[in-house]
């Protein structure tokens, strides 16, 4: 049932614990990734009783580290995936309708090499633009050297013909990740984290539930969560979750991991994102956001599932100099990088591909208990996604399958109709500056309206993450609700002592836990750039 407000108290835990260890529900999801949050959020939306855990935090993994586009598709049909492409294409729309400002439009600036290379990137996005069902407006045009000139100047012109533009959209992956878990709690469902799976229950062959610990306590306590439905939505974890129900089972997934370099804006001043091809024909690009522009991304094999991936020399070398190959500024160096992040992608393996030729698709497997694990996938994806789970979920339930409105009913932030540039200048009639009006209308939308009504800053900021979206860490505040790891000043390091003060008084923490806690912050944003310094 809709309840009045789409909050996650992090104050009230001990609450939604107890929930946990009381409640029968029809439904447990494990992972709050943006799979498992449109999945619980889709179940909750169809009347069901949902609990959503994570071992740690939402968004803590992979859906807070990808290259933050909301991709159409395009780049899937060279591998001939075309049920991808038309599921991306209508997904991105349907984001689009419900999270305006967590789907920007962003013009993709193709670079051509050659004529010929002009003349098939045209044929791929004509495809594609039939496919999908592109709308006119949002059809490529072609840009010649002078105008790529005219529009991009930053660009180095050698060897070029010009360029293919077309829109594809932006957004704040971990944000989107937490609006969908704010909505699954607004319709009922129990969101609790830092809660670890530790076992599947296993009753009469089938399985009831998980054996669940609370990372947060100093006892290590341990409870059951019943469920006539379990889905392992771990993301990398899944393999992980599958053989807590059956110990042979056998593995999916094939992870790869993508890095990405942040710049100042002044220093590569672009326009639009620019797209290239890398010297190993991988495809590279250059995102401008704010006041920055981050470049990815590598793809490479990684053996483990983590929250915080090894960054390699290697990796950063390979995007500094495909960046210096292409751009006509001063060439870029270590002491240009201002941030960077690395994440792990969980891809259905595929024997002899290269990481980028594994396909995005996804796959839901069935476990011995009856387990339902959600395995590959993408971002653009995830509510159609979450859609066919749902359906599993109530057909195991012996009801018949009825849609929920989840491309209806807008996501938290996103109640405006007005375009973007329209719906920023009612922000900055707070009172606040237009750079960080805009960076508040992208994370917060139509929250940031009332929420920064009065005054703003980190410990705004604060106060909303623990009260209203489950922030339980000074790191869930920097790192995954105001993306000021990243994207602000020195890593955000500023916002730490402030934030955590107020989250602090909140959570009840002793002035030794507020001091450790922007420690810890301070100290990953060290071993993040120390790579810089070997």
């Amino acid at each position: 049932m809709m309840t009045n407000k789409s909050e996650i108290d992090a104050t009230r835990r001990e609450q939604s614990l107890a929930t946990l260890q009381r409640e029968q529900f029809d439904v447990l999801v494990i992972g709050a990734g943006i799979t498992g949050c449109g999945v619980a959020r889709d179940v909750a939306m169809r009347g069901l009783r949902v609990a959503l855990i994570d071992a740690k935090d939402i968004a803590a993994a992979t859906s807070s580290r990808s290259s933050k586009l909301i991709h159409g598709g395009v780049r899937y049909l060279a591998q001939g995936q075309m049920t991808v492409v038309k599921e991306a294409s209508k997904e991105r729309r349907i984001i689009r309708k419900l999270a305006p400002h967590l789907s920007l439009t962003n013009p993709m600036v193709v670079l051509a090499r050659t004529k010929t290379h002009l003349a098939a990137l045209r044929a791929g996005l004509w495809t594609y633009e039939k496919l999908g069902h592109v709308d006119a407006r949002e059809r490529h045009v072609v840009w010649d050297k002078d105008q790529l000139k005219t529009h991009e100047p930053s660009v180095q012109l050698d060897n070029l013909v010009g360029a293919v533009v077309y829109p594809e959209y932006q957004t704040e992956d971990s944000r989107l990740t937490l609006a969908n878990a704010r909505s699954a709690a607004a319709h009922g469902a129990t969101v609790v984290t830092y809660a670890a799976v530790v076992n599947i229950l296993i009753e009469n062959g089938k399985a009831v539930g998980a054996m669940v610990r609370n990372a947060l306590s100093e006892t290590e306590q341990q409870f059951e969560v019943r469920a006539k439905v379990v889905v392992n939505a771990a993301g990398t974890w899944v393999d992980t979750v599958r053989k807590m129900e059956q110990q042979g089972a056998e593995k999916k997934l094939q992870l790869t991991k993508g890095i990405h370099l942040i710049f100042s804006r002044d220093r590569l001043p672009l326009e639009g994102t620019v797209c290239w091809t890398g010297p190993d024909r991988r495809g590279l690009f250059a995102v401008p956001r704010g006041r920055f522009v981050y470049v990815g991304t590598t793809d490479t094999f990684y053996p483990e599932p983590g929250y915080w991936p090894e960054i390699t020399r290697d990796d950063i070398d390979y995007l500094r100099d495909a960046s210096n190959s292409i751009f006509n500024v001063d060439p870029l160096t270590d002491a240009d990088i201002v941030g960077l992040w690395a994440g792990v992608r969980p891809l259905l393996g595929e024997r002899g591909k290269k990481p980028s030729e594994i396909s995005r698709r996804h796959e839901l497997l069935t476990g011995s208990g009856g387990m339902i694990s959600v395995a590959g996938g993408k971002l653009t994806s995830y509510r159609s996604m979450a859609e066919r789970v749902g359906d599993r979920c109530q057909e195991i339930l012996g009801i018949k399958p009825s849609a929920a409105a989840t491309d209806v009913e807008p996501l938290p932030g996103g109640e405006f109709s007005e375009p973007f540039e329209q719906f920023k200048t009612r922000i900055e009639a707070l009172g606040v500056a237009p750079d960080e009006a805009e960076r508040l209308a992208r994370l917060y939308g139509s929250d940031a309206l009332t929420l920064f009504s009065e005054k703003s800053g980190p410990a705004v900021e604060a106060e909303f993450a623990v009260k209203t979206e489950g922030a339980l860490t000074l790191e869930d505040y920097w790192v995954r609700r105001s993306a000021r790891s990243n994207f602000d000043v020195n890593g955000g390091l500023d916002a730490l002592e402030p934030a955590a003060e107020v989250m602090g008084n909140l959570l009840n923490w002793s002035a030794a836990e507020k001091y450790d806690q922007v420690e810890l912050c301070r100290k990953r944003r060290q071993r993040e750039m120390s790579i810089l310094r070997n």
